[in-house]
């Protein structure tokens, strides 16, 4: 399937497909793709500066929802990328777009959807503001 980007990337995380990561269909079983998403949402987060990313914080990202629309089985020996993009800026949450890509022809898309992810203060349960790193990082 060929993919024209629409969105700037808030980040292109290459992502190596393991053995493992296969099941007995011979390709990347679903619930890897969530995985590869998580990696790259975790090594985004890590990488804006001023966002701690501790499980120390009171303050913490949390997922509210996902979808997952799997376009093309991903086989192994791989190579992905995870692209991943803003689609909206909320008070207290980012709904941030995602493809997952072949790495050698970007033209190829494994998965694509979204995930919305909330900021909670852990003590209490309840969404809070998003941090100004993170809404900096997103605009």
């Amino acid at each position: 399937m060929n993919v024209t980007p629409s969105h700037t990337p808030l980040a292109r995380v290459p992502i190596s497909v393991r053995w493992r990561d296969m099941d007995s269909m011979g390709h990347v079983n679903n619930a890897k793709y969530v995985s590869y998403l998580e990696e790259a949402r975790v090594r985004w987060l890590a990488a804006v500066p001023g966002v701690s990313f501790s499980m120390q914080e009171t303050v913490m990202p949390v997922v509210a929802a996902t979808n997952v629309n799997y376009r093309m089985p991903i086989v192994w020996p791989g190579d992905v990328v995870v692209e991943l993009f803003v689609e909206k800026l909320g008070n207290s949450s980012v709904t941030i777009g995602h493809r997952i890509l072949d790495q050698k022809d970007e033209r190829v898309l494994y998965s694509d959807g979204n995930v919305v992810v909330v900021w909670m203060d852990t003590r209490t349960g309840r969404s809070v503001p998003l941090p100004e790193a993170i809404r900096a990082a997103c605009t």
